[in-house]
């Protein structure tokens, strides 16, 4: 999870692959929209693999994370 990043004010705050300014959202997206680790890799070639599965390895911690809700 080293390969995350926080920096304020670095793309408002979110979390980095590294110190890139690409965001762990932005590959989130790219995946949901369909295209491959190999595509974003020839498009993104500052990006390794690792850096890949690291951000779903982020999201998928940041969605285990129980959060409750109090009924009114």
């Amino acid at each position: 999870m080293d390969r995350i990043t926080l920096e304020p004010g670095k793309r408002g705050g979110r979390p980095c692959v590294r110190d890139l300014r690409i965001t762990v959202y932005d590959v989130l997206s790219m995946l949901s929209s369909g295209m491959s680790t190999a595509e974003i890799l020839d498009d993104f070639p500052e990006l390794t693999e690792q850096d890949i599965l690291a951000v779903l390895a982020f999201a998928a911690e940041r969605e285990h994370q129980v959060y409750s809700l109090k009924a009114q």
